[in-house]
């Protein structure tokens, strides 16, 4: 009778015992900083925000880091594509295999053509890789290309980028307007006494549109779809191109922003929409080149994510919608660089978060 008439108020202390643990737990986890979600196995992760149709969401909250994203498959993926992701890639790449070991991660270059934007969204169509990278948007053939292999194509936005323009130091000009620029890689203007530079003539450099999705959108915003003009000299690399400008008094050069700006040996040009309008790609004030490298001009990210700089441009993970484990691969990994990790790693490697 005795050990029946104390069963309730032993229950009621077991309680009380459970209750007093679990908010020391609490308490503690609070006062220490500790963020349960951080140390999660990848496979207890919660789920990234996804828009309809599974593609990351732009407006919705992003997973922190590489571990909280959900849907990363296992096994190998080629990709392949532009050039202007290589400082994406040689900050990311040594990060994910910790994190994801079994999303294995191997950048594939064309067999017959220089890589580049273009080249890897034909790998892609042709079915060599699992998902591409691009420095521009798809082009309506494109698009009407994977239709008629019965998908339709995903371009996910995930940093934003500039293109700057590279000429000689001893140029002495205050900047070139869009509309100049455009002139100038058509062959209407040929001297740089034309744009109130000295009585120089221009030599135009450039790297082949086939190879090059940074020229095609040069193409495609700068020179409203004409051609780059016959005087061009077309240079494999980006690398060889600014040795070129920087013994060249007439040279002229463009690439992505994290390519010129910071450069020793070349003076990056401020851009206007209208004459005497400037915006620096870089950072005000100049770095003297002189004082390079030990000082080294940074990049204008406000004046890219506000759009004040007149070219500026986003970053794509392109991806075949086709319910397979590659489509997986793409929107997982694009779904990593949105993370806040991604974004800051982004952002390490000279371009502009996103989000």
């Amino acid at each position: 009778m005795t050990q029946k008439n104390n069963t309730p108020a032993l229950l009621v202390s077991l309680a009380v015992t459970i209750g007093l643990v679990a908010a020391g737990g609490w308490w503690f986890t609070r006062s220490a900083g500790v963020d349960l979600g951080q140390i999660l196995q990848p496979n207890q992760s919660p789920p990234s925000p996804t828009a309809p149709g599974g593609s990351p969401d732009p407006d919705s909250p992003t997973a922190q880091t590489f571990a909280t994203v959900a849907d990363v498959p296992s096994g190998l993926f080629s990709f392949g594509g532009s050039t202007t992701w290589a400082p994406i890639r040689r900050e990311t790449e040594p990060i994910l295999p910790v994190v994801w070991p079994e999303f294995k991660l191997r950048y594939t270059d064309p067999t017959n053509e220089s890589p580049g934007s273009s080249a890897g969204i034909r790998m892609l169509l042709a079915d060599q890789i699992s998902f591409a990278q691009s420095s521009r948007p798809l082009e309506d053939k494109e698009i009407q290309q994977a239709a008629s292999r019965g998908y339709p194509l995903l371009a996910i936005p995930i940093a934003i980028d500039g293109i700057a323009i590279a000429v000689n130091p001893n140029l002495n000009l205050p900047g070139l307007t869009v509309s100049q620029l455009q002139q100038i890689y058509t062959g209407k203007i040929t001297n740089w006494s034309q744009v109130g530079g000295s009585n120089q003539p221009i030599t135009l450099y450039s790297r082949r549109p086939a190879d090059s999705g940074t020229v095609e959108f040069f193409i495609q915003d700068v020179l409203n779809k004409q051609p780059l003009a016959s005087t061009v000299q077309f240079i494999a690399t980006t690398t060889q191109a600014l040795r070129k400008v920087s013994t060249d008094p007439g040279g002229i050069y463009f690439a992505s922003a994290p390519e010129v700006v910071g450069q020793c040996t070349v003076k990056s040009l401020p851009l206007g929409r209208k004459a005497g309008e400037w915006v620096t790609p870089y950072q005000l004030p100049m770095v003297p080149l002189s004082a390079c490298p030990g000082q080294r001009d940074q990049l204008n990210r406000e004046g890219f994510q506000t759009g004040n700089y007149p070219l500026t441009r986003r970053l794509f993970v392109i991806v075949k919608q086709n319910g397979q484990p590659d489509e997986q691969a793409g929107r997982a990994y694009a779904a990593l660089m949105l993370t806040d990790q991604g974004q800051d790693l982004i952002a390490k490697a000279g371009y502009v978060r996103i989000r």
